[in-house]
């Protein structure tokens, strides 16, 4: 590992963290020491210490700030199979809530789902078992100002399209459910929490869950055409399947592939929160 040019943090970290991958350090087994380390890559132990607290972020190590060296953490439990969205996201929003700081982005059609989901951790919330000290939710929500290209009327478009209209009212009543819901546990625990919504210009083609910066589940919008009765009729539509989708979970933890697809799925969301979307007020 000697030459001219020091290795940086992140490249010390890529070389254990493939020792690891390869099976050359097993869960359980210690690390050298800092001294060790820096000895053999030939840089300042801060370096080494930059190198450990990457690893341990993305759930490595344990033990990095103990004193001793730190030990190969055990395997995380993975989530290779996919399943609904239902099914999927709330146990997920559940152990995000067992950390200090709560971070949940999401871009999709309505709130629907998220609502549903983020009822179990807030449970947890008044049951006492969890009690993060913040929560900060950012959605993204289709504008009101748009042809959406779905949900749509097989027949009627534009602004007199009554699915449109159905859907702009769940869109509101969904999100004022969801605001509700996670603001009330500041008045009832402490907590700081922030919930905000923005308006995209575009009907997004699937739904996306950025949770703690760590870990990203996404699902797509299944169009189809069904029939729902109204007080108007019977609407014909073609609509999507939001909570039967098959949601994909990509965690950082998981190795590098994961880890770069949740990192430019925050970079993703992060440019359209401040471009090209609008400010929303849920009416």
């Amino acid at each position: 590992m000697n030459g001219s040019r020091r290795l940086s943090p992140q490249e010390i970290a890529d070389v254990l963290r493939d020792r690891i991958r390869a099976g050359d350090l097993k869960a359980g087994d210690r690390l050298p020491t800092q001294a060790e380390l820096a000895e053999e890559f030939g840089v300042e132990r801060g370096t080494v210490r930059q190198a450990l607290r990457v690893l341990h972020n993305d759930g490595l190590l344990s033990n990095v700030s103990k004193g001793s060296p730190p030990r190969v953490a055990e395997p995380a439990p993975t989530h290779d199979q996919p399943q609904p969205t239902m099914v999927g996201l709330a146990p997920r929003l559940a152990e995000a809530f067992s950390t200090p700081h709560v971070r949940i982005d999401a871009a999709c059609l309505t709130a629907e789902t998220l609502m549903l989901a983020l009822g179990e951790p807030v449970r947890l919330v008044h049951e006492g078992r969890v009690r993060p000290e913040s929560i900060d939710v950012r959605i993204l929500l289709p504008s009101r100002d748009i042809n959406l290209a779905f949900p749509i009327s097989v027949t009627e478009h534009g602004d007199a399209d009554p699915v449109h209209t159905r859907w702009l009212a769940q869109r509101n009543a969904q999100g004022h459910v969801l605001r509700h819901n996670l603001r009330s546990l500041r008045s009832s625990h402490g907590i700081d929490v922030r919930v905000t919504f923005r308006a995209l210009p575009f009907t997004p083609p699937m739904k996306l869950y950025l949770i703690n910066e760590s870990e990203a589940l996404m699902a797509y919008y299944m169009i189809t055409r069904r029939e729902e009765p109204s007080d108007t009729g019977t609407l014909d539509m073609y609509d999507v399947l939001g909570t039967e989708s098959l949601l994909f979970s990509f965690e950082k933890r998981a190795g590098r592939r994961d880890s770069a697809f949740v990192d430019e799925s925050q970079r993703w969301f992060n440019a359209l929160w401040e471009t090209i979307t609008t400010d929303l007020t849920l009416s």
